[in-house]
């Protein structure tokens, strides 16, 4: 169970890792490193770098929450984790 519950917890903290990595990177470089470079597109009427700091973050953010939500169901699933 012990070696079971290991392969349990290093997914789940590999899927974290992931998901933090693409937040950081639409969040921070995209919406304040970036920004000037992503000006320059225009997206639905807006500057894109503008879009990306304002509502991509925030979008993009429940979308991971969503996918964390479906992966750790699966994940809970093939290991057999009950509430």
């Amino acid at each position: 169970m012990s070696e079971n519950t290991d392969h349990y917890w290093t997914e789940n903290v590999r899927l974290i890792l992931k998901l933090l990595f693409v937040w950081f990177l639409v969040s921070f470089v995209f919406g304040i490193v970036l920004v000037e470079q992503l000006n320059l597109i225009e997206f639905a009427g807006f500057k894109l770098g503008f879009w990306f700091s304002q509502q991509g973050s925030i979008i993009s953010f429940v979308i991971l929450i969503v996918y964390y939500i479906k992966k750790m169901d699966a994940l809970d699933a093939k290991y057999n984790v009950h509430d």
